[in-house]
């Protein structure tokens, strides 16, 4: 169990400055470390990551063979300490990492950490299934993301200001027409219409062969603004299906246009006894995740990355919760759409963590790739 401080307390300056990321004089400080203090590290963050309490010389000899002796391995800690990589919470106790030194281990990671075969196959089947709208894979995903990690997860869905359609087509439905909107997102809107009784079959085809045409690569108002021109210059009766066309586009998410939307999977996990080091981190983090504004933030931010890992002190709002956030894009082949990720401590399982969003993430993509045809 992770050592915890007393509940309410902040932390002090020199504990705030100890986890905060080396300053400029000492950011290139990882080129500096021997391959022994390389090691120490690593193996430090290792063994804090999975038992949460302080680390000593004692166990890092036994994890790893450096032929040197304990008080060796104590003045490698004590140096790394004092380069901002450690911190040791008590005098007598062992040391823990700070941001600087979980960063750094995340930065020492291979690059093709790949899931295990049975989180792998999990993933596998969850996209196998017949999913025909983004924000059912979404949601899905986000329990999958959490399932596969015990971490929170997070999904921001695709800009409804951004998104353009893809398809719009009628339906016949004899004396009704099907409205099918379907955008590049992956996004699938369907509305039921009445039909004037003397169109027949071939104007209403004809009707949907036009509206496809004039709307495909457009915004939902660019595609309502064309069938309005449409309608104007049309004769009955065609007119009137093009005007009831025209009102169901300006109908569709009328209350939520425009607005981003996060979905959220697994919370209860990070509610576990234990999970972070300050009992009031809990209570911020939910508060957060119910405002969504800084979420979306970072969430926004990380677009811009193929992978983003965000720890502690290197973002105002995680360094708030002492929480870290690892999350990745995911789209089209020319377009961004959204991110998704998972925020949990800062003693994360960060090899875990990336090789499940980064999976994740790839499949998304291709999965709102096939919606999008």
């Amino acid at each position: 169990m992770a050592a915890k401080e007393p509940t309410g307390r902040r932390r002090s300056k020199k504990e705030a400055d100890a986890a905060s990321p080396p300053s400029r004089s000492m950011e290139r400080a990882d080129d500096r470390l021997t391959e022994r203090k390389d090691r120490i590290l690593r193996a430090l963050v290792h063994l804090y990551v999975r038992t949460g309490e302080p680390v000593g010389s004692d166990a890092i000899s036994q994890v790893i063979r450096l032929g040197v002796s304990s008080a060796t391995i104590r003045n490698e800690l004590a140096a790394l300490e004092e380069m901002g990589y450690l911190t040791q919470p008590h005098t007598s106790a062992g040391r823990i990492p700070t941001d600087a030194g979980y960063r750094y281990f995340v930065d020492s990671l291979p690059q093709t950490t790949r899931l295990r075969d049975p989180d792998r196959r999990e993933v596998v089947d969850f996209f196998g299934q017949a999913l025909a709208d983004v924000d059912e894979i979404l949601r899905g995903t986000t329990h999958l993301l959490s399932r596969l990690t015990r971490y929170a997860s997070l999904a921001l869905a695709p800009s409804r200001d951004a998104s353009s359609l893809a398809r719009l087509e009628l339906v016949n439905l004899g004396s009704a027409a099907l409205v099918l909107v379907v955008f590049d997102t992956g996004r699938v809107d369907k509305r039921v219409l009445e039909i004037p009784p003397e169109m027949t079959d071939q104007q209403l085809d004809r009707l949907s062969r036009g509206l496809s045409e004039r709307s495909r690569g457009r915004t939902l108002s660019g595609a309502r603004a064309a069938v309005v021109e449409d309608a104007r210059m049309a004769s009955e009766p065609d007119r009137a299906v093009l005007t009831r066309v025209a009102d169901e586009l300006a109908s569709i998410d009328e209350p939520t246009h425009g607005t981003d939307h996060v979905f959220l999977g697994g919370a209860a996990n990070i509610a576990v006894e234990g999970t972070f080091q300050r009992s009031e981190t809990l209570r911020e983090i939910f508060e957060a995740l119910e405002r969504e504004t800084e979420i979306l933030a970072l969430l926004r931010e990380a677009t811009t990355r193929p992978l983003a890992v965000t720890i502690g002190t290197e973002n105002p709002v995680t360094g708030m919760w002492d929480a870290s956030v690892v999350a990745a894009p995911y789209g089209l082949a020319e377009k961004t759409l959204g991110t998704i990720g998972v925020v949990g401590p800062t003693r994360m399982d960060y090899a875990a963590a990336i090789a499940a969003v980064r999976a994740v993430a790839e499949r998304l993509s291709e999965a709102v790739e096939a919606l999008s045809r």
